[in-house]
């Protein structure tokens, strides 16, 4: 199941002066880049802003400028994009915004309905969007259902739309595209599920394909004719073309101008249980890895493969960030990324060669990076090939996709760390080993006193160390922003905005949102005046982790909105309900539960995880928690927004499942909501984030 957000399709022009705004030239810094034209600033991917109005020395004058509600949003990713004083970003469901980045002022908005359009695609993901792409006039954006579309930047109006996922696939697309040399890229995810990893590039103006690159292979006979594919499929053994791949690119993709090239990071493999995909061994390629492209063609030049035979979940997908650094006294071009799995790779971007692999936090599956064959060296049993054992990270990783952020002028890296570990184990069968063919158990007691926690960490890439750590009370925090004058910008899990120094990690500012952040910030410069700007959003897996994740955010309660800061801004946010770990659960006493029914509904219920949690303990996003919904009390109104889709349009999509089921699935809601209330017996077996 997913969650209900309100949405209308509009593309409206509110006043040609609004639309023409063109900023001045800036005076904030000399040789400041004014806008913010990508995901993660530049090409580069860094996270970097090199305007220095907002400085150490004064980011205690720094306040509100202006806030847009967004009626109707839930869990907001995307990094704003700024683009001649307009700021353009996606909502939950690819909702594309463009707003007066001087006053706040909404433009237009664009809804690509995917309720009305794919409905059946409606329900392969969660309500999240990752960000636009901008280049020569148009805003590009990917939604749920596969389609890549083209907006006039003035207007929100449909250049042109290309649907970009094969007939009769399970995929989803979450992901910002990203621009270059008049193309237009974009991934896809899926892997959990078995999906075959691609990226397709298409030409900005027209929506042509312009080449494809698989980043795994298929059957023998799509990989003849391409020794790319012939090549990876030398990796693996069995039919898994049949069993499942995996190896998609959700998130991360850099391009680089100075070597015309494209960086893909590939997610984890899909069945998770290797055995099950490629029995007898074999390296899997190219999951968990990093793959460089020609720009031009799409074809294969290098690989770096991360996790060998990917066994737990693992992705190389978080931001790459290419940079040109002093290794051994020389400067070196490089890539740099911290993945799920707990090391801090840097790589020659020209050749792929591994420079350096650190841990940067808690890491048990492998002991070290071997520098000379760049292979990890595993632990005893990390594929849990005798038994289930306990690994650290988690399959939540040390670092997911909020972005890492890179300061040239510091030298160092801003990652939003994360410690969690996990039990691993084969599954041979449920509903998960159905589905992922292996077992992860989140582990929620406390191994050690930063378990289930989460820091600001800077990273110097050169000593391959970190200089600094900030601590943060809960795991999932948001992305963050570098800037030249000296900060560091996050916001975190409890509602705040926060600003650090970037040399010593002294936190300087703070900013009280009144909901959590999980998306990063970026900068932009109109005139003389330099703001600084985040979406404030809470949500994405929070909901499928819920006792790990859950900070008490109640869904629906607390307003989604772009704020948008500068020195001497005095505006201020209303008042909204604080966090409530409490659950309010609704009860009818005269409904009549059968166990039966409530035990075929707790296999089933595996379906509303994603949104709605684990035995539906939800965590305020990115559905809410039905154990409070009144709706849900009656089993008539569940089967109409369940089967028939009545909330479709606001977000929840319809389920073709019968009524039987839907009767099970709602008597297990029902008993659940009862043992919250403490009028029914805990179940020993319920599915949660702790135990699958």
């Amino acid at each position: 199941m997913r969650m209900p957000f309100l949405g209308s399709a509009m593309a409206l022009v509110l006043a040609s002066s609004a639309v023409s705004l063109v900023a001045q030239r800036s005076q904030v810094g000399e040789g400041a880049n004014i806008d913010w034209p990508g995901v993660g600033g530049s090409a580069d991917e860094s996270g970097f802003s090199q305007l220095t109005t907002i400085s150490t020395a004064n980011i205690d004058k720094l306040g509100l400028a202006w806030s847009l509600d967004l009626d109707g949003e839930v869990s907001l990713e995307a990094t704003p994009l700024a683009v001649g004083g307009i700021l353009y970003f996606s909502g939950s469901y690819g909702a594309v915004y463009a707003v007066d980045g001087a006053t706040g002022k909404l433009i237009w908005k664009y809804d690509p309905e995917i309720w009305k359009v794919s409905p059946a695609r409606q329900a392969m993901g969660m309500g999240v969007n990752r960000g636009v792409a901008y280049d020569d006039g148009r805003v590009f954006i990917g939604v749920l259902d596969g389609r890549l579309i083209a907006l006039d930047a003035k207007t929100g109006t449909v250049e042109w739309t290309v649907n970009t996922l094969p007939p009769g696939t399970m995929h989803s697309l979450t992901g910002a595209p990203r621009t270059f040399k008049g193309k237009v890229i974009i991934g896809n995810g899926g892997a959990d599920i078995g999906q075959r990893g691609f990226v397709t590039a298409y030409d900005q103006k027209t929506g042509a394909q312009a080449w494809r690159f698989w980043t795994v292979p298929g059957s023998p006979e799509q990989n003849a004719g391409d020794p790319t594919m012939d090549m990876a499929a030398r990796t693996w053994n069995g039919q898994y073309w049949k069993t499942g791949t995996g190896g998609t690119v959700w998130n991360g993709m850099t391009f680089d101008p100075e070597l015309n090239r494209i960086y893909l990071g590939v997610g984890n493999a899909g069945p998770y249980d290797p055995e099950k995909r490629s029995p007898g061994g074999g390296d899997n390629l190219f999951v968990a890895s990093i793959v460089a492209l020609d720009a031009d063609s799409g074809k294969y030049i290098w690989h770096y493969q991360q996790n060998p035979r990917e066994s737990w979940d693992y992705k190389a997908v978080a931001n790459m960030i290419a940079a040109t650094i002093p290794i051994d006294g020389k400067p070196r071009k490089v890539l740099m990324q911290q993945p799920t799995n707990g090391f801090f790779y840097v790589l020659d971007r020209e050749t792929g060669k591994l420079i350096s692999a650190e841990k940067v936090g808690k890491v048990t599956w492998a002991s070290h990076i071997d520098m000379a064959t760049g292979r990890p060296v595993e632990t005893i049993n990390a594929h849990y090939q005798e038994g289930p054992v306990d690994i650290y990270p988690s399959t939540l990783g040390s670092h997911n996709w909020q972005a890492m952020s890179y300061s040239p002028k510091t030298g160092l890296v801003y990652i939003p760390y994360m410690q969690a570990g996990a039990r691993y184990g084969k599954a041979d069968k449920g509903f998960l080993a159905s589905i992922t063919g292996a077992s992860a158990t989140f582990i929620t007691e406390k191994r050690d006193k930063d378990d289930l926690t989460g820091a600001l960490l800077a990273w110097d890439p050169v000593a391959h160390k970190a200089r600094w750590r900030m601590p943060r009370p809960f795991l999932w925090n948001g992305g963050t922003l570098a800037t030249a004058g000296n900060l560091v910008f996050q916001g975190t899990a409890d509602g705040y905005f926060r600003a650090h120094d970037a040399m010593s990690g002294k936190e300087l500012w703070t900013f009280n949102a009144g909901l959590g952040i999980i998306g990063a910030p970026m900068s932009y410069a109109i005139g003389d005046t330099q703001y600084v700007a985040v979406l404030v959003g809470w949500g994405g897996t929070t909901a499928a982790a819920s006792e790990v994740l859950n900070v008490g955010w109640k869904y629906g309660q607390q307003p989604r909105r772009l704020l948008s800061f500068a020195i001497g801004g005095r505006a201020k946010l209303p008042p909204s309900p604080p966090r409530d770990m409490q659950v309010h659960a609704l009860d009818d006493p005269a409904i009549l539960l059968d166990e039966k029914a409530i035990a075929a509904g707790r296999e089933m219920s595996f379906i509303c995880g994603a949104c709605h949690g684990m035995a539906f303990k939800g965590a305020g996003a990115p559905g809410p928690d039905l154990r409070e919904s009144a709706l849900s009390l009656s089993e008539d109104s569940f089967f109409q927004v369940v089967q028939d889709g009545a909330l479709a349009e606001r977000g929840m999509p319809r389920f073709p499942l019968g009524k039987a089921q839907i009767h099970n699935i709602w008597s297990y809601l029902r008993a659940t909501s009862r043992e919250a209330l403490g009028t029914r017996k805990p179940d020993p077996d319920a599915p949660t984030a702790t135990r699958f």
